[in-house]
């Protein structure tokens, strides 16, 4: 009895993905990436860093999630990671992280009342907070997370972090906040 579900089409290429060399072609641990990045991005599927970015398998540490935003679970998991660079390799290589947000970003629909609270009273969360997650000025809201990033007292000064804006209309990268 055969069932199709829409994750058929994407297990068959992992089959076609296993027989390659790719996957063992990748950095041991502690997992410093090639690149010396750790991206963080929004989940939105016009958003992949492979394709918009050109990174590869073990190029780029990447996380994602709603709006590309800095979370307190965001800011423990980069924390981790130079955790493991201080106590494997603490003279480096360091990583950069790089925060980018995007135009036309589905989380501004969190900046609607009725959407906010809905959600909200669905998730059992403080609609305020939601409300925060809204990237309706990405070039704003990429700051407001850099700076977060960089005032979090767990994450060491030998982690560089920048802001981008992705334009989905151009499909350019801007630089907002350098590497600092």
């Amino acid at each position: 009895m055969s069932h199709n579900t829409n994750l058929d089409r994407v297990l068959d290429r992992n089959r076609a993905f296993a027989a390659t060399d790719v996957r063992t072609e990748v950095p041991e641990l502690p997992f410093l990436p090639r690149q010396g990045l750790y991206l963080i991005t929004c989940l939105d599927c016009r958003v992949d860093p492979a394709q918009v970015l050109g990174v590869g398998m073990g190029d780029a540490l990447v996380q994602r999630n709603i709006g590309g935003r800095v979370t307190p679970s965001v800011l423990g998991d980069i924390a981790y990671a130079a955790y493991l660079v201080g106590a494997k390799a603490p003279e480096g290589p360091w990583f950069e992280v790089a925060v980018i947000h995007h135009t036309g970003c589905g989380s501004a629909l969190l900046a609607d009342d009725e959407i906010r609270l809905g959600y909200a009273e669905r998730m059992g969360v403080d609609e305020r907070s939601l409300l925060d997650t809204a990237v309706l000025d990405p070039a704003h809201t990429v700051a407001v997370d850099v700076e977060r990033v960089r005032q979090y007292p767990q994450i060491p000064d030998e982690v560089k972090v920048s802001g981008h804006v992705y334009d989905l209309e151009t499909g350019l990268v801007t630089t907002v906040v350098p590497a600092g």
